[in-house]
């Protein structure tokens, strides 16, 4: 299924351990950009659906394209998100205010590869090595219930690991406040 927001699972937890040098915007950007190619195929009802954009050779263009196309696209809807004045959590959570090119960079080709590496563990018609070989040795690696328990959990995980620094961070500002 194009689209998956299984992909956005490992995204969270790599957002929650690297802040600030990963771009989740970006990372989600790279997702959907990667599945426009399995949407054309199947609104042509073509029998394979993962091509070029689905190897590593692939993923490494939609990456640029990625960061050339998605920060900025990125940015301009983070320049729209103000969060309200009394929500601590959001004001955090939104910074850094700019999307630096590293973090942009790094969540361009992490989400490309990523994307690659799980889809080769599940689809038949994915050979991630393409052009210089039509091996695909992840297949069936785990099962797919097993796949989408590990996106699932890892986006839980990504999730507490951000609320409770979120936690942290707060509960220490008040106790420097009041010491």
């Amino acid at each position: 299924m194009p689209f998956t927001p299984f992909h956005m699972g490992p995204g969270l937890l790599i957002k929650s351990v690297t802040r600030q040098y990963f771009s989740l915007m970006v990372f989600g950007f790279s997702q959907v950009v990667m599945d426009t190619e399995v949407l054309f195929h199947m609104a042509r009802r073509d029998e394979t659906v993962h091509g070029f954009n689905h190897t590593y050779l692939g993923a490494t263009l939609v990456a640029v394209i990625s960061v050339l196309i998605g920060r900025p696209f990125c940015q301009f809807l983070l320049n729209r998100w103000i969060p309200p004045a009394d929500s601590s959590f959001e004001k955090w959570i939104r910074d850094p205010k700019n999307i630096s090119w590293v973090a942009a960079i790094s969540g361009a080709f992490l989400g490309t590869y990523s994307h690659v590496f799980l889809d080769s563990i599940m689809h038949l018609d994915l050979h991630p090595l393409m052009p210089w070989s039509k091996d695909n040795s992840l297949l069936g690696l785990i099962s797919v219930e097993s796949l989408h328990v590990f996106c699932i959990v890892s986006g839980f995980l990504g999730a507490i690991i951000l609320l409770s620094l979120f936690y942290f961070k707060r509960s220490r500002a008040k106790k420097l406040k009041y010491d």
